[in-house]
């Protein structure tokens, strides 16, 4: 994929201001960092009371497809 520098600072940009990621300034340099933090509220709100039930089901589907190979 071919992104033009613009388009990687602006991108950059909005995930900042989306607190997804820091940014330190050293010198002439931006380093960008990942904040997990969000993220991580995201999968408790929203994820996280789902999932055990979708593993659940998903483990239940496997034992009943190896289930049929094996018989």
């Amino acid at each position: 994929m071919r992104l033009t520098r613009q388009a990687v600072t602006q991108h950059l940009r909005r995930l900042e201001d989306a607190n997804l990621i820091a940014t330190i300034r050293r010198g002439r340099e931006k380093l960008h960092y990942l904040n997990p933090v969000p993220i991580h509220e995201i999968y408790e709100r929203w994820i996280e009371k789902y999932e055990r039930q979708h593993l659940d089901a998903l483990r239940d589907l496997k034992k009943r497809s190896e289930g049929d190979h094996h018989g």
